[in-house]
Order: C-alpha cells, then structure tokens, then sequence
C-alpha cells in the first residue's frame, strides 16, 4: 500500500452498521471523499497531511470495506450518498462540502452533487467513472481484484468481496444520476491519468472513448476544468498527490471566493 499518514482512524456506530472513517482538519468548506470500488480509506494517504491543512476532511469506508460492516443492502448511488450525509451529520461536518470522488466514487458525488446541489460548494473528480464508462468494469473483477490487492497489501478474496458488492449497484447508481437534478455550476476539477492503462483492462477503442468521456465530464459546470495527470494511470492520488492536492486547493479557493462575493 501507497505511504500513508492518515490521521487516527475512528469508527462510528451509525444505523446498524459500523462505519470507519478519519476527520481532521478546520477550514471550510468541508472536503467529503468518495473512494473508488473495494479501495478503503487508505488509498487518499498519500494525500496526507495536506488535505487537512487545506481544509476539515471526512474520508469513510463504506459498507464492507475496511473495518465498516458489511452492506445490509445493495450499494447504489443513492444508499452511499445518503450514507455519508448521516456520518457526516453524526460528526458534525455541515455544508456546504467540496466532493472529491475518485473512480466509481466519482459517480458517486456526481451523483450527490446533483441532488443536493445547494449543500455543493465544488467537485474534484479524480479518474471518475463516466455513465458511458460502466463496461470498462465488468468482466475484469477477477484480474482488478488481484491488482488492488497487490496495491493496497490485501488478500484479494477481501477486495473481490467488496469489489463485488460495490459494483452490483453500479446500474441503479447510473440510472441515479440520470434522474437527478443537473450539475451544478460550481468549480470542477477533472483529473484525467495521462498514460494508458493495460490493454486487457481498456481496449484501444475504449480508451478512446474514455479519453472523450473525460472531457465530457470536465464539461458537466460551466466552471469545469481537465487536469491531465501525465505520469498517472488510475490513481493518481498515489503518482502524482501534489497535482491532485494543488487541484483539490484551486476548487476550494474558488469556493471561498465565491462565498466571499
């Protein structure tokens, strides 16, 4: 796993379930942060302790990842959105919120972004999932499973178990985002891996496709901005921190500024 030096870890009895999660930090507005597929907390530490000197920062786990409990029920768009609304309540860390999703977590705050556009001061989407981007998932979990658990030192039955339950929501969270609200116009940082990822995990012809959505998304706010990450493939949270900790410090300046006028 990536260096890490994460504030103490917590958990929180929350709905039934245990949740796991670090808050450090003051500044407003809050930063919220949405990991990818069977990725724990972890996997933001390299961003660490720069996130919190930018701002008070909640990183979870969701449901089965981590030391949370196990999901009592599909993990859908609306369930994890709905979900870190309440820890985020439960701790005290009100709006409004910066997301910051990365992969599947990606769609995620695009998701919450939309239906809570009022409690959104920005977004960073790190390597974000597209809605057209959902087939690149399928069929590889087996072969993602190994790759994460030789990324984050986890066996990888634990990250296929995870892996598994987090993506078997991905078509309602999809079909979520289509019927929510639009996108607000807030600041949006796109943060888009530079170098191509294995030819088994995206054809040529897909990444194409990718390369587009990407920009797409950078287009979701009149605000929106793509930030290439030359020497990233997905996560360049782990290559390249200090890029995506100077995009994360421009969408919030941006926030502040906008609060302030």
């Amino acid at each position: 796993m990536p260096p890490t030096r994460l504030p103490r870890k917590q958990r929180l009895q929350l709905r039934a379930r245990t949740i796991e999660y670090v808050l450090s930090g003051n500044a407003a507005p809050a930063l919220l942060l949405f990991s990818g597929a069977g990725v724990p907390l972890d996997g933001w530490g390299r961003l660490y302790p720069g996130l919190e000197r930018i701002a008070r920062t909640l990183a979870w786990n969701r449901p089965g990842v981590g030391r949370s409990s196990g999901p009592h029920e599909p993990q859908s768009g609306a369930v994890v959105v709905e979900a870190v609304r309440a820890l985020a309540e439960s701790l005290g860390v009100g709006p409004p919120y910066v997301l910051v999703g990365h992969s599947l977590g990606g769609l995620h705050a695009q998701l919450f972004a939309r239906r809570y556009s009022e409690d959104v001061a920005g977004v960073v989407l790190v390597e974000s999932l597209h809605l057209d981007d959902r087939g690149l998932v399928r069929g590889h979990e087996g072969r993602l499973a190994a790759v994460l658990g030789r990324m984050l030192a986890l066996p990888p039955a634990q990250v296929r178990g995870s892996l598994r339950d987090e993506l078997a929501g991905l078509d309602a969270t999809a079909a979520q985002v289509q019927a929510a609200g639009p996108f607000p116009a807030v600041p949006l940082a796109v943060i888009t891996g530079g170098t191509d990822p294995p030819h088994w995990l995206v054809p040529r012809r897909a990444l194409r496709s990718k390369r587009v959505h990407q920009k797409e998304l950078a287009r979701l706010s009149p605000l929106g901005l793509q930030v290439v990450a030359r020497r990233s493939g997905h996560f360049p949270q782990w290559t390249q921190p200090q890029l995506v900790l100077d995009a994360i410090r421009s969408v919030v300046g941006q926030a502040r500024a906008a609060a302030a006028a």
